[in-house]
């Protein structure tokens, strides 16, 4: 698509949201503006404007990018060609919510993306009006900062200025797990969406610095390795928690005041578990996680990018390791039902 056809697009686009949809015309108008004030990441490094860490970073975004195409066979279209900078320390916050007596999340339907449990803001006070309406209506809420989004392949997608915060090896993950999108993606099924991208992103990380052998390299995944262990722990507890709120949520013989002194009992279960074990964990703040409110959606959010390990890692196996096999498999399941997905990611 040339330039003018993008200008156009975006601004039918916005012409129509603006009269139609206040939401989508505030997330089609700061999408617009990160498309358009984007530059080739190429001219940002020959910049002389430009610090010497950035152009680190972009050079090694563009080094993941080449390296996720080839040999991870992402979609090329899965953007990172590009770079813009943002008027705003983070590129995003997503809201969440879910059921209180249910382990279900409340779920909002979008054109392409199809349904979703989340709602995407660029602006953290529209994030806390929609955070606040929810709770005014009964649910249990979070609002986290968004580190990264992709737009499916409809446009190529920047790296953003909030990202370059990140550790290297932070931006090789990213890289990959926001391509994923770009490559396998079911509309409204995020909890396979995002499960699948993230073991991707877990698998193609390894494999990037395998591929780059260096004392730095071998440091890097000693890193990750300890990380996973640690991150292994809280899933786990998570995973346990969960089963416990859902099968009591399902209970037929309990009142709903009794269920929520039962859920208020089994997310403190959790909360004692997780400090009684905090000496494991590195850049753990006990006393912050103390007050921390915990509700459904810290649960289940975590694991709509945890779910269904052994699925990815027996298939991935099964085709010899090889990405693009390992792609086409998933592709496979497109016809089936977001019910039949979902019990394939069961454990």
């Amino acid at each position: 698509m040339n330039n003018f056809s993008v200008k156009y697009s975006i601004l039918f686009s916005l012409f129509f949201f603006q009269n139609c949809i206040p939401y989508l015309y505030h997330v089609s108008t700061e999408q617009a503006k990160i498309i358009l004030n984007r530059k080739e990441i190429p001219q940002v490094v020959e910049s002389e404007k430009v610090e010497s860490l950035t152009k680190s970073k972009l050079k090694l975004i563009q080094t993941v990018r080449e390296f996720a195409v080839k040999e991870i066979h992402l979609n090329p279209k899965g953007g990172f060609e590009y770079f813009t900078n943002l008027d705003r320390e983070e590129v995003g916050w997503n809201v969440s919510a879910s059921y209180p007596l249910k382990f279900e999340s409340y779920t909002w339907w979008f054109p392409f993306a199809g349904t979703v449990p989340y709602k995407g803001y660029f602006d953290l006070a529209k994030a806390k009006d929609e955070e606040k309406n929810l709770i005014e209506k009964g649910f249990d809420t979070r609002v986290r900062i968004t580190a990264a989004y992709s737009t499916l392949g409809w446009f190529s997608d920047p790296v953003l200025s909030p990202q370059l915060r990140m550790t290297e090896d932070e931006l090789v993950s990213l890289v990959i797990h926001e391509m994923s999108h770009a490559t396998v993606y079911f509309p409204g099924d995020s909890n396979f969406n995002e499960s699948y991208a993230s073991f991707v992103e877990e698998e193609g990380t390894e494999l990037f610095y395998r591929a780059h052998k260096s004392d730095k390299a071998e440091e890097v995944l000693q890193k990750r390795k300890k990380a996973k262990l640690q991150s292994d722990i809280i899933i786990s507890k998570v995973k346990e928690t969960a089963f416990k709120l859902k099968a009591m949520y399902e209970r037929e013989d309990l009142a709903d005041t009794e269920k929520l002194e039962q859920k208020k009992r089994i997310i403190e279960e959790y909360r004692t578990e997780i400090l009684a074990n905090a000496d494991k964990f590195s850049n753990f703040n006990p006393e912050k996680f103390k007050k921390t409110p915990l509700n459904n959606e810290n649960f289940i959010g975590i694991l709509r990018y945890h779910s269904g390990s052994k699925l990815f890692q027996n298939k991935f196996k099964e085709v010899g390791r090889d990405f693009k096999k390992f792609h086409e498999e998933m592709e496979k399941l497109k016809p089936l039902s977001v019910e039949e997905r979902a019990e394939m990611l069961k454990e």
